[in-house]
């Protein structure tokens, strides 16, 4: 299940960014004293008192103004809003309340959606600084200061307040997000997955305009597919719907549990494709690559060993793949897709036993020792894995600068050869561990 999302959101230049870099304990948005500087949503994962969230951070919202740019940021807010659990409503505590405030207070009523009030930029607290916030109707304001990280605390408390009051839906489904370019096909493999005309299928590119959920059972199990727009490159995004229909998309990758990521196999594998296959790896999702539109194309009797060569030489950063040949069209192969959906969930979700595991990790050292840094050499005390989906295993270490990354890669490739990860990413981690 993926985490609860906090959307953040407010008009623009009240310190949003300021409040989710300090949060996300980096700096990822760009800070800056001027309105519109934040124009797509960003998200972080983070965590407080033991309850793990992801963020998104959202441009400046004017609702009144009908310039393009800002009707673009409104929409890509209205999206994080729409997809999150629960909502940070951040105001600027020096300038006091503004038209814009009320404006925004009303969208995000309509939302239903839990709301925390946030006052930013309250360096010393008085309650005369806050009490006009009251008006908004949207209960205790909560002061804080961004820039100084004061009062942060209590807004994250109230915030997973929230998750523990069940207000989060629980779903067992296995989610399935469709994705790819425009016109591959997604829509009909759908169509053919659930057994009835759920999306429209055209052959004009950007027919599917949100993403759309929709539960399913096969063969006793529970799904959830989320079909979604084609995306596209920015430079073709030439309206702000198509443009929210692509972060839709990305909002599907992030809470979905497997990936079809779907090819036009006439196209082959393009530079957009392995940029959504990237997207899709970074986040640690399980993923099938689906080659479409199997049936235009003319066979031999290696033209499937072919084509995954090609995948295997595009896909080097993630050759743990695995790929299935259809016709959403004439429904060739497509009832394997199910099949192949559980096989790299169960993948993602498979726990190594501690034992087997650490002696799998001090098989390969010893088989291949780490090479050596300026006359120091890595040393694996201890392994464990910690996590599943993606499944995540923790090395001991005497020094964590000393794991290259050439050698992490072969300690992966030893788990790998080990046990079956094939459709999965895995994730290895180093902690310091002094020897005795």
């Amino acid at each position: 299940m993926s985490n609860p999302l906090i959307a953040i959101v407010g008009r623009p230049n009240v310190g949003k960014s300021t409040f989710f870099n300090k949060v996300a304990g980096r700096k990822i948005s760009i800070t800056e004293d001027r309105p519109g500087v934040t124009r797509d949503r960003l998200y972080a994962d983070s965590e407080w008192r033991g309850k793990a969230f992801s963020m998104v951070d959202t441009g400046g919202i004017e609702m009144r103004s009908e310039d393009t740019m800002w009707r673009e940021i409104k929409k890509q807010a209205e999206v994080a809003i729409d997809t999150a659990q629960v909502i940070m409503f951040f105001v600027d505590g020096r300038e006091g309340l503004t038209t814009s405030d009320y404006d925004v207070a009303d969208m995000l009523r309509r939302s239903k959606k839990p709301v925390i009030l946030v006052v930013n930029k309250i360096d010393e607290y008085s309650e005369e600084k806050v009490f006009e916030f009251y008006s908004l109707g949207l209960g205790e304001p909560f002061p804080v200061s961004a820039e100084h990280g004061t009062g942060i605390g209590d807004v994250l408390d109230e915030a997973v307040s929230w998750f523990e009051k069940g207000e989060l839906e629980e779903d067992d489904s296995i989610k399935i997000a469709v994705v790819g370019k425009p016109n591959a096909g997604k829509s009909s493999l759908v169509n053919k997955l659930l057994g009835f005309e759920r999306s429209i299928v055209t052959n004009i590119a950007g027919t599917t305009r949100d993403a759309i959920d929709t539960k399913f059972t096969y063969d006793g199990k529970a799904y959830t597919i989320i079909d979604t727009a084609g995306i596209r490159k920015k430079s073709k995004v030439e309206d702000d719907v198509e443009y929210y229909s692509v972060m839709r998309a990305f909002d599907a990758v992030r809470r979905a549990d497997v990936c079809l990521l779907v090819v036009d196999s006439a196209d082959g594998l393009t530079e957009q494709d392995t940029k959504i296959i990237g997207y899709v790896h970074e986040q640690g999702k399980p993923s099938v690559i689906v080659m479409n539109k199997w049936d235009l194309i003319e066979k031999d009797t290696n033209t499937i060993n072919k084509f995954e060569a090609k995948l295997k030489e595009d896909l080097k950063f993630m050759d743990y793949f695995k790929s299935v040949y259809i016709s959403a069209k004439t429904g060739q192969r497509t009832e394997k897709i199910l099949s192949i959906v559980n096989e790299v969930y169960a993948h993602a979700h498979y726990r190594i036993a501690t034992g087997i595991l650490n002696d799998v990790i001090s098989g390969a050292v010893r088989a291949n020792e780490p090479p050596s840094y300026n006359g120091r050499r890595l040393k694996v005390y201890y392994s464990s894995q910690v996590a599943v989906a993606p499944p995540t295993v923790v090395l001991f270490v005497n020094s964590t600068d000393l794991l290259h990354f050439s050698y992490e890669r072969f300690l992966e490739n030893t788990l790998r050869r080990s046990f079956d990860f094939s459709g999965t990413p895995i994730k290895i981690l180093t902690r310091e561990k002094k020897s005795d």
